[in-house]
């Protein structure tokens, strides 16, 4: 049945539909063209960093040097641009659920030095009229694949966003952390499995990081240990 399947639905690429090995991959033109993050980058936030050579504990940004961060280190897998902004476009607004089933494994890997057995996976909370509109959070969908490939702990649910914000895109830095400041909290339900934990917050993108800060916030409130943050794609100056 799984051949006959696979005569009739082969496997196809997430971004241009050409033939591949296996469901949910990139086929080899467009694994060259997509801006993996690999090598040197900032320890804050992902952002790449020029020079060669592995991640180091300490080595930060320009951003992460003058943005007080609440989160401890933070990993992305994509720089946002070219394909991978078609991507994550795709993901949020054309209902393309099924990348995320090719994210988990991209996000695992960016996030390997990040997590321990006892990590708990968060996903940064959408408002809940966000959700009665586009009817998933894409930042759950890409949690669970990465807790799933990861073999960690996931809680969907352990924090609320309490107020709505409107679209930031074309705000300014201080602009977007006013609007997000109080935005969200820990679900009450759900303290006792933040207290004492690791956590990993997880997003589509990283732009300035109000939103990852807020939900850090959020996360140290409730008793964890310590928070990472984690994003699919980071905004980064001149990509």
């Amino acid at each position: 049945m799984q051949s006959l399947i696979q005569i009739l639905y082969p496997p196809q690429c997430v971004m241009c539909e050409a033939r591949t090995e296996v469901d949910f991959a990139l086929c080899g033109p467009c694994w060259v063209e997509t801006p993996f993050i690999d090598g040197l980058c900032c320890d804050g936030c992902g952002s790449p960093l020029p020079g060669q050579g592995e991640p180091e504990a300490g080595i930060l940004c320009d951003d992460c040097m003058v943005i007080a961060r609440p989160w401890s280190k933070g990993r992305a897998a994509m720089i946002y641009k070219g394909k991978v902004r078609r991507l994550v476009l795709s993901l949020k607004h054309g209902d393309r659920t099924d990348l995320t089933r090719a994210a988990g494994p991209w996000l695992a890997r960016a996030a390997a030095p990040l997590i321990t057995v006892e990590t708990l996976i968060i996903p940064v909370p959408r408002h809940r009229f966000g959700l009665l509109r586009r009817k998933f959070n894409q930042a759950a969908l890409l949690a669970g694949q990465t807790a799933a490939v990861a073999g960690v702990q996931y809680c969907p649910d352990a924090l609320i966003r309490t107020k709505k914000t409107a679209p930031l895109e074309g705000h300014t830095r201080d602009q977007r952390f006013e609007a997000l400041s109080g935005a969200i909290v820990s679900n009450p339900k759900r303290m006792a499995l933040l207290n004492g934990r690791k956590v990993l917050l997880i997003d589509d993108v990283m732009t300035f990081g109000a939103t990852f800060a807020a939900a850090a916030e959020a996360c140290y409130s409730a008793g964890a240990d310590d928070v990472c943050v984690l994003a699919l794609a980071r905004v980064v100056k001149d990509a």
